[in-house]
């Protein structure tokens, strides 16, 4: 009898056992069926999620223009330094000017012109810049020159001569207003080369400057076919060193004899095309001043740009300019000279090196010859002048044209990129790169 009831007991606990364990593997199951329909539903979101965000970012994230429009990197640019036999430099800017005929979407238009976005440095944010640009023709040169100098701190205006073309004005335009940090001059000027118009210019672009939030420490001043070969960051070192700093740059001398007909003699601008001289003597220049000669460009302090503009002395000299032959070549030096003027440099002479420019008449002494051309007895510049521009190390060299100088300036704009970029002590964006190193494999390939 226990014998049975011991059997009944073993055969009940084997079916508890086997309905628990059913049970359980249902149970299993079940909750194996729920995590995998989770997981593939997880999986399906994902999915769908990815391909928006792909869609989304084929839409708008920024995007190179079409490597196609690139021209071949020049072999005989020695500029950009090669780290093996076995890489050479491939081009990664295909600047297209009819990029600005159609729809302009400025931040697209920032990575595609390779515009840096962001201080490379503390030392750069702190000191920010403004600069004056003259112009007139070739929106390319222009759209190069902006790039290189170009950072968000700085601020830049731009004048625009009145008489360029309209489709150069609203293009250059359509520019300036994907920059909060560039702007057109409020007032323009029908530039005449050697006219008061030219100073006007500058003049105008100051009054805009000064009402700017944003505190630039120094102005300096270009034209259109200038590019600059120190960097940003060279720049400011440079005028905040102990000669420099505070200090305006205005190189010049005492006006020679042999150049006083031009401040002695009344002139008149023609039809906004040249100067002539009215065959009228000036009265004296007032104030007494002792008028200078010097270069048309400067590096002035902001103190020194407020006292041009409020200043009774200032504004006289001004006036008196009027009717003189390139006087922006006489009056920024003059001030300078004026020992009540803020920064001023009563002692200086051709110190301050802006401009790396061959002359003709210095040819066999400063150079060895121009080999580009002489246009006004200065040199629009070939490739083998790039290697004196570099070591001659000034601010900026002028002059290039994109009709003649486009190889030229091909090397030179890709040797400061890869400068700017060494010394930046952020990280890199890709889309700051003019050119990148590839091994020469590659390089066939991707041409």
């Amino acid at each position: 009898m226990i014998g049975l009831e011991s059997a009944v007991a073993e055969r009940n606990f084997r079916l508890l056992y086997i309905v628990r364990s059913s049970l359980c593997w249902t149970i299993m199951f079940q909750l194996e069926s729920v995590k995998w329909s989770f997981l593939v539903l997880l999986g399906i979101s994902i999915f769908i999620c990815s391909i928006i965000y792909l869609k989304a970012r084929t839409s708008y994230a920024p995007t190179a223009l079409s490597p196609l429009t690139c021209r071949p990197f020049l072999d005989n640019c020695q500029a950009l330094p090669n780290t093996s036999s076995y890489t050479r430099w491939q081009r990664m800017e295909c600047l297209d000017i009819t990029y600005f005929d159609g729809p302009l979407i400025c931040y697209r238009m920032q990575a595609d012109l390779h515009f840096i976005m962001e201080p490379l440095s503390t030392e750069e944010a702190n000191y920010p810049l403004a600069f004056i640009i003259t112009i007139h023709k070739e929106l390319e040169m222009f759209v190069r020159l902006l790039r290189a100098i170009y950072a968000p701190q700085n601020i830049y205006c731009i004048h625009v001569d009145v008489k360029a073309p309209e489709k150069f004005k609203t293009s250059v335009r359509r520019l300036a207003d994907c920059f909060p940090n560039v702007f057109l001059a409020s007032v323009g000027e029908r530039v005449t080369y050697g006219g008061f118009s030219r100073l006007k210019a500058d003049i105008n672009c100051m009054e805009d400057l000064l009402k700017s939030p944003i505190k630039w420490k120094k102005v300096i001043n270009l034209c259109g076919q200038d590019f600059p070969i120190k960097s940003n960051l060279e720049l400011i070192r440079y005028m905040q060193e102990a000669e420099w700093r505070d200090i305006n740059m205005t190189p010049g001398i005492k006006q020679p004899e042999y150049i006083q007909y031009r401040t002695q003699m009344q002139h008149i601008e023609v039809n906004g095309d040249y100067v002539a001289s009215k065959g009228i003597r000036k009265d004296p220049p007032p104030h007494n001043l002792q008028i200078y000669f010097g270069t048309a460009y400067y590096s002035l302090t902001r103190a020194f740009v407020e006292y041009v503009l409020n200043s009774s002395m200032a504004q006289d000299l001004l006036e008196w300019s009027r009717d003189t032959y390139s006087p922006d070549e006489h009056y920024w030096v003059t001030l300078n000279h004026v020992k009540e003027a803020p920064g001023s440099n009563i002692n200086g002479g051709w110190e301050g090196d802006i401009r790396a420019i061959k002359w003709k008449d210095q040819e066999g002494t400063v150079h060895h010859g121009c080999n580009g051309r002489y246009v006004r007895d200065i040199c629009i510049y070939g490739t083998e002048d790039i290697p004196w521009i570099i070591e001659k190390n000034s601010m900026f060299a002028n002059k290039f044209e994109i009709t003649d100088s486009l190889e030229a300036l091909d090397c030179l704009e890709n040797w400061h990129r890869h400068k700017v970029l060494q010394q930046a002590v952020v990280p890199i964006q890709s889309s700051w790169h003019l050119a990148i190193e590839v091994n020469v494999s590659s390089a066939i390939t991707m041409g």
